[in-house]
């Protein structure tokens, strides 16, 4: 799948909630929302995670640009896109046919399969700061808060697929800058502790970045069965980073 479509909306009609009697976006405003969605200036609190990065550094695995390149990639190859991208897929279809019991339960699954406390605070902290953030913006109708406002422990997928549907914001283009999003603070993190210069930073993203559009196409064929995040390994390296002695990230 290659295009981007509404996947809730297809042979069946929308349900009330988000996305239902608005206008859609012109194609600029909503690239301007989406930038605005995956800027590092979005006030949630990216900047001071790792999840698990400054762990793998501290344990030797991460050294230098090759190695960063490798733990980034690894990560986004066995958690990220065989878990998160495509709970994120199913999150926006959810809400963009207002059937809040599957937010729910989606959200719920997320918060769930987070490998340490550190990781679920984290999703629960960012996601608790975007919902604030889309509360207070005035952007919305007051329906469409309500049911934003009545997710408990909302999860950082969660929020922001609810404004990406709230913007209908094509949703392959909003999974790509999701993913790109998290890219990007994997490898400011990267620059901050291994450390890296600049344009190695930009080496990452530059390749990196290329298997983005591949994680998105794949997330929305995915069935729920094979959904998974199994990693040991990372998930070892979270939980020490609880007790680690020096630390500059929360994760």
């Amino acid at each position: 799948m290659t295009t981007d479509h509404d996947p809730a909306a297809s042979g069946k009609k929308r349900k009330a909630g988000v996305g239902r009697h608005r206008p859609a976006l012109g194609s600029d405003l909503a690239l301007a929302r989406l930038l605005q969605l995956a800027s590092p200036a979005l006030p949630v609190g990216a900047y001071s995670y790792s999840q698990g990065l400054e762990a793998a550094v501290d344990a030797g695995l991460v050294r230098d640009a090759a190695s960063a390149e490798a733990w980034i990639g690894e990560v986004l190859a066995y958690a990220v896109a065989r878990l998160e991208a495509p709970v994120w897929w199913r999150l926006h279809a959810a809400w963009s046919a207002g059937e809040l019991p599957r937010v729910a339960h989606w959200n719920e699954l997320f918060c769930s399969t987070r490998e340490s406390a550190e990781l679920r605070a984290e999703t629960l902290q960012m996601g608790y700061s975007l919902q604030r953030l889309l509360l207070e913006l005035g952007a919305f109708d007051a329906s469409s808060l309500a049911q934003l406002r009545g997710v408990a422990d909302i999860s950082f997928p969660a929020a922001f697929a609810f404004a990406v549907a709230q913007w209908e914001i094509p949703a392959r283009s909003a999974l790509i800058a999701y993913l790109w999003a998290w890219l990007e603070n994997q490898v400011m993190a990267a620059l901050k502790s291994v450390p890296l210069g600049q344009t190695d930073g930009q080496r990452l993203l530059l390749s990196l970045a290329a298997l983005l559009p591949g994680i998105a196409d794949a997330a929305c064929a995915l069935a729920d069965d094979d959904l998974c995040n199994y990693t040991p390994g990372y998930a070892i390296l979270c939980s020490q980073h609880e007790t680690q002695y020096s630390r500059l990230f929360r994760s």
